[in-house]
């Protein structure tokens, strides 16, 4: 199993194995805290192989800049069947739509994509103070 991609985005679907995403980002601004952002979604793309077929749970985890686990954590299950002795490999894409996704403070939040104790990817969120002098070179100026 190869993880291709691991992101956060504005909005993902899965359109039978058509992963479609747009926005991917690293980093949210806001002028106070705690923010609600409205909604986002995370997006895992993975190939399989012959040898992986079968279900794979996974758990998805998110922590805060202290480390400490901010959100209850997801758990996705994907199964793999091959349709034939054929076929190389399968995709298969989890998509987590987050409605009002609460972010207590600044800081370097984590996404964390396991399966079993061994973790696939992560993805990093930097959540930072709009600073009004960075606004015309961007948010990750």
């Amino acid at each position: 199993m190869t993880v291709q991609l691991a992101t956060l985005c504005d909005s993902a679907s899965d359109y039978q194995g058509k992963l479609c995403l747009l926005g991917a980002f690293d980093t949210l601004c806001s002028r106070e805290f705690p923010v609600v952002h409205p909604q986002c979604s995370l997006v895992v793309r993975m190939i399989f192989e012959p040898e992986d077929a079968g279900r794979h749970p996974f758990i998805i985890r998110c922590f805060d800049p202290a480390g400490q686990e901010c959100l209850p954590p997801f758990d996705p299950v994907v199964e793999v069947v091959f349709p034939s002795n054929f076929v190389p490999f399968v995709t298969r894409n989890i998509v987590l739509n987050l409605q009002r996704l609460r972010v207590e403070r600044p800081g370097v939040y984590r996404w964390v994509i396991q399966l079993g104790e061994a973790t696939l990817a992560s993805i990093p969120l930097r959540v930072t103070l709009f600073d009004e002098s960075r606004s015309a070179i961007g948010p990750a100026g």
